[in-house]
């Protein structure tokens, strides 16, 4: 296949259990760089989560979609990046939602990005949890302050608790009908939301449409399961071994797992 673009998911994917770069990838980089196919990170990550990622790659001049779409931007590494794409959550619909979760789920760990910055309401077992895997500091605020002066525009709401609880969560939010923003799990424990007009699947199109490319000109790399759109979308849709079986089956092929340079080994064997 003609492959002149590659969307790639992060976690489980490019990265194995130990949060390590695929050992193929840098130089897989390097070679399609020659042949102008821009290797292009897609991620419910923030901006500086996928920072030292992008630079170890040596892609920063490449577009990059964080937040699973809600904002891609492009020259990451610059303070003030360039914003290709915003879509923004829906404050009133928020507002309720945060409401919802300090009523009814107590316990949830509520989490808030904006841009480069990640909110936090206090610092419990779960953000510490992630601030380690990310390597990120939040900032420990009223988040419904926050919300309430409209101080900033709202990219992402990170919902965590236990598995359980989290299924609980996501029922309640699905029955109550908000219209205009999208809920998934990213993790078992991880509840993710955005504005319904956010996925990864609305991400490779609009990227395809800036780069004037066809979708069938497109390879899409991801192992879970808010990557099945775009791993049906694009040209050819590659899942991770690792990944569920469900959406193994959403995928055109396999290739090996994230602890096995599967996302490296695709590349050679389907682009290069």
């Amino acid at each position: 296949m003609d492959i002149k673009l590659i969307l790639s998911d992060i976690d489980g994917t490019i990265l194995n259990d130990q949060n390590l770069i695929d050992s193929g990838l840098k130089q897989a980089v390097v070679q399609l760089r020659q042949k102008n196919i821009p290797f292009v990170l897609a991620s419910a990550r923030l901006p500086e989560g996928m920072l030292p990622i992008a630079k170890a790659l040596d892609i920063l001049d490449n577009p990059i979609a964080c937040y699973n779409g809600a904002l891609i931007i492009k020259d990451l590494q610059k303070k003030n990046y360039s914003t290709i794409l915003s879509h923004e959550l829906d404050i009133a619909e928020i507002k309720q939602i945060i409401s919802t979760i300090h009523q009814k789920f107590p316990k949830v760990s509520i989490s808030l990005y904006s841009g480069a910055k990640w909110y936090v309401e206090k610092l419990n077992k779960w953000v510490k949890i992630e601030a380690e895997i990310t390597r990120l500091e939040p900032i420990v605020t009223n988040i419904s302050e926050l919300i309430e002066n409209r101080q900033t525009p709202i990219h992402k709401i990170l919902l965590i608790s236990d598995s359980n609880e989290i299924k609980q969560v996501l029922e309640h939010l699905q029955k109550a009908n908000f219209s205009n923003s999208s809920f998934y799990l990213s993790k078992p424990n991880y509840l993710e939301i955005t504005n319904s007009n956010v996925s990864k699947e609305k991400a490779l199109r609009e990227l395809s449409k800036v780069s004037n490319l066809e979708l069938s000109e497109t390879m899409t790399i991801g192992d879970n399961f808010n990557d099945i759109l775009m791993l049906k979308l694009a040209g050819l849709g590659v899942a991770m071994q690792n990944a569920p079986a469900e959406v193994k089956k959403c995928a055109n092929v396999v290739t090996e797992s994230n602890n096995h340079d599967g996302v490296s080994q695709a590349i050679e064997k389907y682009v290069l």
